[in-house]
């Protein structure tokens, strides 16, 4: 092969390898972020979810009189439930610390204004708002799970009720009682639920509103499958189907998923434990948004699941993880190196041998432009191996102008343009060569070592 139609064949291929190796350089640079701490062992895909607001927690029907009209009630009669109210207690235990406390209640999903209307009636000592109690400067609020789940699955609001008028009237308050009562579902209550549930996987009772159960949630959240059962807010004072545990003994590998209302709780592989971290986890959050809106069962039971789908990313339980596909770029982040290394070695080798075949033309602008081309773009790569991130900037705008000034040169442009871009580059490697504080990568020393 003649020494012309090598340099044709070499030159288009050198710069080619370098483009390469500045490439796979910034890849594997950027891949070097610093991340913060992960103390779970995958990441769930319900991480970002929220709670759906707006709409979705505010009745249409839900409306309340207006503050003189509320006012006139409430000086009528100590207690006033205004239409679609759902908070019910114990009157009997309520009476013995209320004195004269009135009360005023009013329906959820009410919207911001119809809100500020109920806290503006000021002989009401104490507002219901659905089943969010509050009071003068005081909001009561439960922190137990026996608390939440009479909250949400009868509208029970006795203990929060006791617990407010008590600190209104500086005295000591009474222990919570746990006065939700279970029965056994009977033979045809069981039946109608397990008919639904083997034919579609959920039973919805009427009166529940679970439309559907939200299937992203539910798979991330049970990925082999879970049953379903929605019963609507249960009368209060009245004993409550236990349906969990009636089907768990039945089907004790299967997990199971019960409504009551806004009450969520779940039976089957690993419920002794995972089951009472979710509840409390879930309604520790979102208990005061639930408690005064109206949203319907699927919207709480999407974010339920997701819920579940965080605790089981967070490595607590053995429960296996969704399949996720591997990352390219961490699986080939170990050859990056290796092919830089090899892109490197080449360029090298075809530099070299371009450097013995100079053309030497009197008068050409050739005569030093491709040498000085050469060598500071050998200089970029050898000294790109050991930049950092304060010098990696001054690296890659010298690199830069390199290619500027080779697309000059092989286009025929000016020589002073030329010698312009060289003279750049030159001094971003320069600047390069003093971050790294080598002084034999400073050009001028550099270049002329390799032309002695």
């Amino acid at each position: 092969m003649n020494a012309g139609r090598y340099r044709r064949l070499a030159e288009p291929l050198r710069w080619t390898l370098l483009g390469l190796a500045v490439l796979v350089l910034v890849v594997f640079l950027l891949a070097q972020r610093q991340q913060g701490i992960d103390v779970s062992y995958g990441r769930s895909p319900a991480s970002t979810a929220g709670v759906e607001t707006g709409g979705a927690g505010t009745s249409d029907r839900a409306t309340v009189p207006s503050v003189d009209e509320m006012t006139a009630l409430v000086a009528a009669a100590p207690v006033v439930r205004l239409p679609g109210s759902v908070a019910y207690w114990n009157e009997q235990r309520v009476r013995e610390v209320a004195g004269d406390t009135r009360i005023l209640v009013a329906p959820p999903g009410l919207d911001k204004d119809e809100r500020e209307r109920v806290r503006d009636v000021e002989n009401a000592t104490i507002r219901v708002i659905g089943t969010e109690v509050s009071g003068g400067f005081y909001q009561a609020s439960s922190d137990r799970l026996p608390a939440w789940r009479a909250q949400f699955a009868t509208g029970d609001v006795t203990d929060l009720l006791i617990a407010l008028i008590t600190a209104l009237r500086k005295e000591s308050t009474p222990a919570d009682r746990d006065e939700l009562r279970w029965r056994e579902p009977s033979g045809p209550e069981l039946t109608t639920v397990l008919t639904d549930l083997r034919a579609t996987g959920r039973h919805i009772a009427p009166g529940a509103t679970l439309t559907d159960v939200p299937e992203t949630a539910a798979r991330n959240a049970f990925p082999d499958g879970a049953w379903y059962v929605a019963l609507p807010v249960q009368r209060y004072g009245e004993p409550l189907p236990r349906y969990g545990p009636a089907l768990s003994a039945r089907f004790p590998d299967q997990p199971i998923v019960v409504m009551y209302g806004l009450w969520i709780e779940y039976h089957g592989p690993g419920a002794a434990d995972f089951a009472e971290l979710a509840g409390a986890s879930f309604y520790g959050q979102f208990a005061g948004v639930l408690s005064r809106s109206d949203y319907p069962q699927r919207n709480v039971l999407g974010v339920y699941l997701n819920r579940v789908t965080d605790i089981r990313y967070a490595g607590l339980f053995e429960r296996p993880l969704p399949y996720r596909p591997a990352d390219p770029l961490r699986v080939a982040l170990p050859a990056l190196p290796w092919l830089f290394a090899g892109c490197v070695a080449a360029f090298m080798v075809l530099s070299a041998r371009s450097l013995r075949r100079p053309d030497r033309r009197p008068g050409s602008r050739r005569d030093t432009a491709p040498t000085r081309l050469a060598g500071l773009t050998a200089l970029a790569v050898e000294v790109s191996l050991l930049t950092d991130a304060r010098s990696n900037p001054a690296l890659t705008r010298g690199i830069v102008k390199l290619q500027a000034a080779r697309s000059a040169w092989e286009e025929k442009l000016p020589a002073r343009h030329v010698r312009t871009l060289l003279d750049e580059a030159a001094a971003e490697l320069d600047d390069t060569a003093r971050q790294v504080g080598i002084s034999s990568y400073r050009p001028d020393n550099y270049l002329r070592g390799r032309l002695s």
